[in-house]
């Protein structure tokens, strides 16, 4: 799955977000570092979404952009 991320460049190094997670975020010494980060954490932020809907009546739709 992909997912759109922005970078922005900081005195510290880099900040990375994804607009389509709310409040999912990272950050790393170089764009590298950052982007690899933001992959981690969007595999915990869906992580803790599945644990929040385990047992309730979830369902997936397609939606066509």
């Amino acid at each position: 799955m992909k997912y759109t991320v922005v970078l922005h460049q900081t005195d510290e190094g880099f900040s990375v977000g994804c607009p389509g997670l709310p409040g999912c975020w990272s950050e790393g010494a170089t764009e590298h570092e950052a982007l690899d980060n933001i992959q981690v954490a969007i595999r915990e932020y869906l992580a803790a979404v599945q644990d929040s809907v385990a047992g309730a009546d979830a369902r997936e739709v397609d939606v066509a952009v």
